[in-house]
């Protein structure tokens, strides 16, 4: 069985501490002892290490050894419109353990008022989220999860292939749209935009095809927008996977 895997701060002097709820989960549920061992990751590396002892509300690691981090074989950025938040966070999570690299929420024509500046205080609480599905997922790194930003900002986003997900022209199929399988190792950053409840407007779908966007679809279903991120994701992450 994988050992577990948790995130620090930093390492430092081959030492780590978590603090926080991993800490009290990880002492008063699994209720773990000095000698046992987990795989700690500071944002950067990923480490083996060894329970030394425990302080008010911190648990104390030596490190014993660098481990091997696996790379995510695409770089994947989200553009997520903005929905309900509690369906945006389940989304948040599941991409997360999909291995997105960066969700940029987005402020779309039709996506409910008031979201927008609420977003901005619900942005620790998702990237608390995001921690906690990257340490059940065992990611070396978590993903970043951006201040909310507009549309017309968005559009902008620079990758090697963008995609646009609109259901309602049922346009390409997401998979048709992907680059030869020879050519992805040269494209392997991505960039997926998701529409809100109301889906896009005309506005929106112009400015898009005008930036440079491919429209996609995931078939003749008419799906929620947190379904269809999770499952053009997986389309995404499984195609570069295939080839790496």
């Amino acid at each position: 069985m994988a050992r577990r895997r948790f995130f620090v701060e930093q390492v430092r002097n081959m030492r780590a501490s978590l603090e926080g709820e991993a800490a009290e989960h990880l002492r008063r549920v699994l209720r773990a002892e000095p000698g046992q061992r987990y795989e700690l990751s500071d944002n950067r590396s990923v480490y083996l290490a060894e329970i030394e002892g425990f302080a008010p509300g911190r648990v104390l690691f030596r490190i014993v050894e660098e481990l091997p981090a696996e790379q995510q074989p695409l770089r994947l950025t989200l553009g997520a419109s903005l929905i309900k938040f509690d369906r945006f966070e389940w989304m948040i999570e599941k991409v997360t353990e999909l291995g997105v690299e960066r969700i940029i929420p987005i402020l779309a024509a039709r996506s409910e008022k008031g979201l927008a500046q609420a977003a901005v205080k619900r942005l620790e609480r998702w990237r608390r989220i995001a921690r906690e599905a990257s340490q059940q997922a065992r990611r070396a790194r978590l993903p970043v999860i951006t201040p909310p930003e507009e549309f017309a900002s968005a559009v902008a986003e620079v990758s090697n292939c963008r995609f646009f997900l609109d259901e309602a022209r049922l346009g390409r199929p997401l998979l048709g749209a992907l680059p030869a399988a020879s050519a992805r190792d040269c494209a392997d950053q991505v960039a997926l935009l998701v529409g809100p409840e109301g889906g896009w407007t005309e506005q929106e779908r112009t400015a898009a095809e005008e930036a440079g966007w491919q429209a996609v679809c995931l078939g003749r279903c008419v799906l929620r927008a947190e379904t269809a991120a999770m499952a053009a994701v997986a389309v995404l992450v499984n195609a570069w996977l295939a080839e790496a």
